[in-house]
């Protein structure tokens, strides 16, 4: 039975409960960061609503603490922020044809990795039904950060130091899992950290800032990875 714009968009509110919950704890952390990089919790709080994304926002915080420019930090939220490109891709097949322009930028800007989970598995994607799952996830994220900040300025500067290391630990959590499957993930991500750890070290690295570091890591381990290690295509695994 086909249901009401009411009825999707309770579901899409049920449904965005959970995620706003894991938002607000990550975010809590992401709070942690922007602290560390002298930003207020107003700041913060309006760079998560603008932004929507751990990764990128964590890029972005780590860039500002190192001073890097705006070209730095333009170029790196473009490239940690790619894939929401291709999410949207796959989502457009999913909205209804009739679905305006408007509907759709909105509903493009809230595309995470969460949101992007729960609504690919709809046969029929409605904007109402989107609007119910942000309404519960967008304040979870902002609000966890702008108090991460708060409570960063009021605790202990060792205890401060130490709930940012729980950002870490997500990030380890995303990695971890497709390492232990895959032994060239494994292998890539040892060559990520050895090779981060010299172009800090080396000494002929030393006039570049550690925004572009990080942007030319990126670039040229994501390239050289794609170029030897290809994903193969499903035809060509079922015909090996």
């Amino acid at each position: 039975m086909k249901q009401n714009k009411k009825q999707q968009f309770l579901e899409g509110m049920k449904d965005g409960i959970p995620i706003g919950l894991g938002y607000f704890a990550v975010s809590f952390t992401l709070g942690i960061a922007a602290k560390n990089a002298g930003m207020t919790a107003v700041q913060a709080a309006v760079t998560s609503a603008l932004i929507n994304a751990s990764a990128g926002e964590f890029i972005g915080f780590t860039l500002i603490a190192a001073n890097a420019g705006y070209l730095e930090v333009m170029i790196m939220e473009a490239v940690a922020n790619a894939r929401y490109l291709l999410m949207s891709c796959a989502l457009s097949q999913k909205i209804n044809p009739k679905t305006g322009l408007l509907h759709r930028m909105l509903m493009g800007f809230y595309v995470t990795d969460e949101i992007f989970g729960v609504s690919i598995a709809r046969n029929n994607l409605e904007p109402v039904y989107s609007y119910g799952v942000i309404s519960m996830a967008a304040p979870g994220w902002s609000l966890g950060t702008f108090l991460g900040v708060l409570l960063g300025n009021i605790m202990p500067s060792r205890l401060t130091s130490a709930l940012s290391v729980a950002l870490y630990g997500m990030f380890a959590a995303v990695f971890v899992p497709p390492a232990k499957k895959n032994k060239v993930v494994a292998g890539l991500i040892g060559v990520s950290f050895l090779a981060s750890y010299i172009v800090h070290k080396a000494a002929v690295f030393a006039e570049i800032s550690s925004g572009i570091k990080i942007i030319l890591l990126t670039v040229i381990i994501s390239l050289a990875a794609a170029f030897l290690f290809p994903i193969k295509e499903e035809k060509e695994e079922e015909k090996a």
